[in-house]
């Protein structure tokens, strides 16, 4: 990998990385809805005149808006909701970590599916490792107070995995930077009623309007054109990589910066789930079809799109 590689690489692996811990921020002052809505309109802002300033055209979009609205309810207007709403009760760390199972979700709806090589040994394995890794992570950190946590994260893997499956096999042939421009605006749209209405009467501190100024533009905007730059520098297949390096940042800035435990599940379930992603998808972006899709979900557990955020 050229050092220019290993530059992005290493910008992405921080800025995918940290997300958790900047909701976690912006919630002690911020509705989700509200929260939602800042973020992708920050998001939208940045990118879309670059994609006008690069001579793209978003008209081209048109024809498929029915899959780039389920993108955008699936990949954005859901998840990121949830996950906001989920870490007013559970740590940044174990919300970063616990989305690193989206790979493993991933791999098995893909397959599942029929869309995908049939599951040999290894993943099944994986798959298994990883499982064992949540149930850890579940019954030693989360418990049963969490469980409207739990599922509501639940529900953001599921999105996570569901919709970058839509990228690749009802989008593909679209340029990927318009597909979250134009999302990110649309989820903004649909967010603005509720998430204008619940703004905080008071200016919020510092420290929260810091939190979703980074998320917006660092998180959202900035990370996506990183994240293209790194895929031509090298490679989408070797892009991917990045999906085991955001939990590892994420869990590191939740002990770090808001003195998060890290407890013996959150430990126990690191290890397992990311050996377990690595071994349920170690050898499929090789193949042609899913190959697409592993860039796109390579693309940050906050906001997976996003990934991410996420």
């Amino acid at each position: 990998m050229t050092r220019r590689g290993w530059l992005l690489f290493a910008a992405l692996g921080v800025i995918w990385g940290i997300p958790y811990l900047l909701i976690k921020v912006a919630v002690r002052e911020i509705t989700p809805a509200s929260l939602v809505f800042l973020r992708t309109a920050i998001g939208a802002a940045l990118l879309l005149p670059v994609i006008v300033a690069g001579r793209g055209d978003l008209r081209a979009l048109l024809p498929r808006w029915r899959p780039i609205v389920a993108f955008t309810i699936i990949e954005m207007a859901i998840p990121w909701l949830l996950l906001s709403d989920a870490e007013r009760h559970v740590t940044s760390s174990l919300a970063g970590l616990f989305m690193a199972t989206v790979p493993l979700i991933g791999a098995l709806l893909s397959r599942v599916s029929g869309r995908h090589e049939p599951l040999g040994g290894r993943r099944v394995v994986g798959l298994g490792v990883g499982l064992v890794g949540v149930a850890a992570l579940v019954g030693l950190d989360l418990g049963a107070s969490n469980a409207g946590a739990v599922a509501k994260l639940a529900v953001v893997v599921v999105g996570y995995a569901v919709g970058p499956m839509i990228v690749a096999r009802k989008l593909s042939d679209l340029p990927t930077l318009e597909v979250v421009a134009v999302s990110l605006a649309l989820c903004a749209i649909g967010y603005a009623p509720v998430g204008l209405a619940q703004l905080p009467r008071a200016l919020p501190s510092l420290e929260v309007i810091g939190a979703v100024v980074v998320l917006g533009v660092l998180c959202t905007a900035t990370a996506f054109l990183l994240f293209f730059r790194l895929i031509a520098e090298i490679g989408p297949v070797r892009s991917t990589v990045i999906t085991y390096v955001n939990p590892a940042v994420a869990v590191a800035a939740g002990v770090a910066l808001l003195g998060e435990p890290f407890t013996v599940g959150t430990g126990v379930g690191f290890v397992l789930i990311l050996a377990g992603s690595w071994l349920a998808t170690g050898r499929a972006a090789a193949a042609g079809p899913g190959r697409r899709e592993a860039v796109v979900q390579g693309a940050g557990p906050a906001g997976r799109l996003a990934g991410g955020e996420e």
